[in-house]
């Protein structure tokens, strides 16, 4: 008779989903002074639904060399993201720089290019997703490419609030309440930044959704209302250009001016690394 040799059972050592996002949250790298998580775009999206799924609000900053010249030049704003749950970098100029002073993130992780695909994941997952924001219309049209999209998502609501509004603490009342009453898991927020870090910051903690993400002009891109740079140039670093020359008047200052410290910014990091090499 044949003998049938039987393995003694072995614990399960499946890593949780909250024991990864712990793990993630720990290969953090401090670049420019703002806590970068390093990850790729799969495992951000992967993050983010855990944190979607967690009972205490959390926010997230999609920082490009934009928001790092900010943290440099305005020491007001820094608790925007050194008090942000993730941080990742959005653009190419950063992941370059990342490389150069030792400090690697490994793909950039763009707002514009989370929105489309965690609202993809929502619709997989459960989850419910509400758009605050973007031009007047956007946010409407963008539920309905993405409903038709995803039969299955859950669209809590949208709202485009006037100009002003976050000065207005009737109108703030409002909103927070709508996002309340809708019990969110994932709001979107395209208010432009700093302006949606500011209010995220500011509210989150009375609007309780569970995750909330500034995601600029994002709902544009999707209708078309905009468009976006082509891959190629934004593998290039470029997508910056391709946005300044359709609208010259109000970002060229921004692009020319202001984001050109970054390039001091990274010889500074640069400098700092050489001097903590040296025997």
């Amino acid at each position: 008779m044949a003998t049938v040799q039987t393995q003694s059972a072995v614990p399960s050592r499946e890593v949780t989903p909250v024991a990864r996002l712990v793990s993630l949250r720990q290969r953090c790298v401090s670049l420019f002074g703002i806590p970068f998580w390093a990850i790729r775009f799969e495992e951000t999206l992967d993050a983010l639904v855990e944190l979607a799924r967690g009972d205490e609000p959390s926010y997230v900053v999609t920082a490009n060399v934009d928001h790092v010249v900010r943290f440099e030049r305005r020491p007001e704003v820094r608790y925007l993201y050194l008090d942000a749950d993730m941080v990742v970098a959005d653009g190419m100029p950063l992941i370059w720089a990342s490389k150069l002073v030792g400090r690697r993130l490994p793909q950039r992780v763009a707002g514009s290019d989370l929105f489309p695909a965690l609202s993809a994941r929502a619709a997989r997952e459960g989850l419910s997703v509400f758009l605050l924001g973007g031009d007047p219309g956007t946010a409407d049209r963008s539920a309905a490419i993405l409903r038709a999209r995803h039969p299955s998502l859950r669209i809590a609501g949208t709202y485009c609030p006037p100009m002003g509004f976050e000065k207005d603490a009737d109108e703030n009342g409002r909103i927070i309440e709508m996002i309340r009453a809708a019990d969110v898991d994932i709001l979107f927020v395209g208010l432009g930044s700093p302006k949606q870090e500011k209010w995220i910051a500011a509210h989150r903690n009375d609007y309780r959704a569970r995750l909330s993400v500034g995601v600029g002009i994002s709902f544009s891109f999707l209708c078309g209302d905009v468009v976006r740079a082509p891959r190629w140039l934004q593998r290039l670093g470029l997508e910056w250009a391709h946005r300044m020359f359709q609208e010259p008047g109000r970002l060229w200052r921004r692009y020319l001016v202001d984001d050109s410290r970054f390039a001091w910014l990274v010889l500074r990091e640069m400098f700092k690394r050489s001097k903590q090499l040296d025997p």
